[in-house]
């Protein structure tokens, strides 16, 4: 029906560090001493990873497909959705307006600015 105004996305956001990070755990009870402060570390930073909000991800998403497919400018702007749309040729123009939004709101990857 026209006009309902839904504005969600169906994009599934798919989490994995939980899982990670109890490896690491595990890993890191039975460590010997001088593997622990790089297992530590590594828990850390899985950690973070975990605690990041899903808007972060998608807009991550975003920037990768965008990145992949060679475009460099604003992540709002009406090139980058169509290059996010060929990037991933499943998703509908209003989806990908939407996350291309997201993205542009969410500023740059503060993962990949950490490094």
């Amino acid at each position: 029906m026209f006009g309902r105004g839904r504005t969600e996305l169906d994009v599934l956001v798919l989490r994995d560090a939980e899982v990670v990070a109890e490896g690491l755990r595990e890993a890191l009870a039975d460590a010997p001493p001088e593997q622990r402060p790089g297992l530590e570390r590594a828990v850390a930073l899985v950690e973070r990873a975990a605690a990041a909000p899903d808007a972060d991800l998608r807009a991550r998403w975003v920037r990768e497909r965008l990145a992949a497919a060679g475009y460099e400018g604003p992540a709002d702007s009406v090139h980058a959705v169509k290059a996010l749309r060929e990037a991933a040729p499943g998703l509908s123009l209003l989806s990908a307006v939407l996350l291309s939004r997201e993205a542009a709101a969410h500023g740059p990857d503060p993962v990949a600015s950490k490094g």
